[in-house]
């Protein structure tokens, strides 16, 4: 198979017909290319190119390869980003690319994909603290790549606006582009990041050069990095601003092709850079600065701070919602374990720690200190669920004549598995309650007994595939008939399981409330006193104890496919996101059922 070819761009700053002048020129000559990626302000950086920009966005110019841009920032970029989140079609998480238009992809926040075979990942927006929703990263979108450069593999691509600090240490000198200096536009977060992912190609833009890095050796790893900078489109010097390359992706290439040194190479940059910029170990990273603000969300009034309390009048917003804090004993804010105790119990946080809600009645949380005999679960008066009775026209009921019976690989008591229809995986299994109950935290206790065995079973049963079960729930108030997604996902992945869950929450705009358990028995108890029939909430049961879980305010736009969604980004396989994209024909179903059926055999508890 031929390898792919890419055109890589530098600030493109809403030049576009003057890009796609050249990409075509280029295409032409030398083409077919695959996809452009640009690196650098993609927006105008001043309002008459805007127009240029909105002909492409509104259709009325054509962007003629797929084109990936994260420079998020420039004139214009909120309104037709925001746009572009509100988009139904763009929600959930998405790692390889929210539509902007036909062929136009915006790479938000951090991720990584897979491109014709080539490990793509990438970091959007810059380093800015001015409170902006797009053109910045946030510290959770580099705990993200972190947690990527802890997977096996090696990354193809790592794009990013700004340059990594240090990139021209120990470079010939003669090659480094007159004027460039390494204290502007130059970022040491990029730097930690790119140090630890170790890709083989880099590229950046912002400084406004062309500059091609020799080659340079990477510590603990046999490959090289090389480093691309890219000068702007229409840059007056006439630099360089489009580079194609026809990398082989490195998950087919050989031991040796790997581990190839070119004679030029270097030293990496970045050991010298972690010697002059961090010489003391208590030194912060620079990805640290600023992020105690974090920590807490509650604050008393600017007045009462005058009379010299500071920050005693903060608590941890992290312990607090989670119990946990991982700056531990370092963070500046106190971990007050009633506060923690009364927010289990349901008490409004603003109550707890200002003595009042600016919300009123309209907060679903309670507005009184509770004692240890009061209910944990927020309840609301005279709310019902009008779905509570039995559909005869359900999906899940096996008395139901549209049931299918087909996929359905073992019975037991209270609950039966089938495979889910329109998979996202192989081995992906549906549990499903028996009864025709909207949410399996609300069947009585004695049947999380069985409900236990059929998730140790499955843990087992995937494990001996080299796997781990990631189990969710999506309730819903208007929810009929209950199931529990049961994913396999390969081992070397779960650990940034997690992480990924924290990152498309925080890219829709909520945060979880994380608890780690010693078993799954202890975890269903608690989410069983969090969970309120009245409301629909969304939790995550992941491997090794954890529970994410986060209630759904009643007017919070949730997709209902968050959970298949963010395991296919992980899986790079978002094209299966949707179950109806996964659809298979009835005899095809059948058969992976008895294939399942006869696996599981061993593991099966209603055996």
């Amino acid at each position: 198979m031929a390898s792919p070819r890419i055109l890589l761009c530098g600030d493109v700053l809403g030049r576009l017909n003057q890009l796609f002048k050249r990409v075509n020129s280029v295409n032409k000559s030398a083409g077919p290319f695959d996809a452009l990626f640009c690196v650098g302000q993609f927006f105008p950086d001043e309002p008459d190119r805007l127009d240029e920009l909105m002909d492409y966005v509104e259709g009325r110019a054509q962007v003629p390869l797929p084109t990936y841009f994260i420079g998020d920032y420039g004139v214009g970029a909120p309104k037709v980003l925001s746009a572009v989140s509100r988009n139904s079609a763009n929600q959930g998480f998405k790692m390889d690319g929210f539509k902007v238009c036909d062929n136009l992809f915006w790479l938000k926040g951090s991720g990584m994909f897979t491109f014709h075979g080539l490990s793509v990942a990438y970091l959007s927006g810059r380093q800015l603290s001015n409170g902006q929703q797009f053109g910045t990263y946030s510290q959770i979108d580099i705990d993200t790549l972190r947690a990527f450069a802890e997977e096996p593999g090696i990354v193809d691509f790592f794009l990013s606006n700004e340059w990594p600090s240090g990139i021209t240490n120990r470079a010939t000198a003669s090659d480094i582009p007159a004027g460039i200096s390494d204290s502007s536009g130059s970022d040491s977060t990029v730097s930690q990041l790119v140090a630890e992912i170790k890709p083989r190609y880099h590229i950046a833009g912002t400084k406004g050069a062309y500059y091609a890095r020799e080659p340079y050796c990477n510590v603990d790893a046999v490959h090289v990095t090389r480093f691309l900078g890219l000068a702007s489109v229409g840059n007056k010097g006439k630099q360089k601003f489009l580079h194609a390359l026809s990398p082989t992706p490195s998950s087919t290439m050989a031991a040796a092709e790997i581990s190839a040194k070119p004679p030029n190479t270097t030293l990496s940059p970045y050991t010298l850079v972690d010697q002059v910029d961090r010489p003391k170990e208590t030194t912060k990273r620079a990805s640290d600065i600023g992020l105690d603000s974090q920590y807490w969300r509650y604050d008393v009034s600017s007045k009462r701070q005058k009379h010299g309390n500071g920050d005693t009048n903060k608590v941890c917003f992290k312990f607090i919602s989670s119990g946990t804090c991982p700056r531990g004993e370092k963070c500046n804010f106190p971990h007050d374990a009633d506060a923690r105790e009364q927010f289990l119990r349901g008490v409004c946080l603003d109550f707890i720690i200002k003595g009042k809600c600016e919300k009123g009645p309209d907060c679903n949380f309670k507005h009184s200190l509770q004692d240890d005999g009061e209910n944990h679960s927020r309840k609301r008066p005279g709310s019902s669920n009008a779905n509570a009775n039995r559909s005869k026209e359900c999906w899940f009921c096996l008395s139901s004549p549209n049931v299918e019976s087909h996929l359905v690989t073992s019975i037991g008591e209270n609950f039966y598995c089938a495979l889910a229809k329109g998979p996202l995986v192989q081995d992906h299994v549906l549990i499903i309650p028996v009864e025709h109950m909207p949410n399996t935290l609300s069947l009585p206790a004695d049947s999380e007994i069985e409900l236990g065995k059929f998730q140790n079973s499955l843990k087992v049963y995937y494990k001996n595939q080299g796997k781990e079960a990631v189990f969710f729930e999506w309730i819903s108030i208007r929810g009929t008939h209950a199931n529990l997604q049961a994913v396999p996902v390969p081992s070397s992945k779960a650990a940034i399981l997690k992480d990924i869950f924290t990152l498309a929450a925080e890219k829709l705009g909520f945060e979880f409330v994380t608890k780690k358990f010693s078993n799954n028995s202890e975890g269903r108890k608690w989410l069983r006193t969090q969970f309120d029939k009245n409301f629909s909430c969304f939790y995550v049961e992941l491997p090794e104890g954890p529970i994410l879980l986060h209630l759904i305010e009643e007017n919070e736009k949730f997709p209902a496919q968050f959970g298949r969604e963010v395991v296919a980004g992980l899986l790079n396989v978002a094209d299966r996101a949707d179950w109806r994209n996964c659809t298979i024909g009835k005899v095809e179903e059948t058969k992976l059922a008895e294939n399942f059926k006869k696996r599981f055999q061993v593991f099966d508890p209603s055996q």
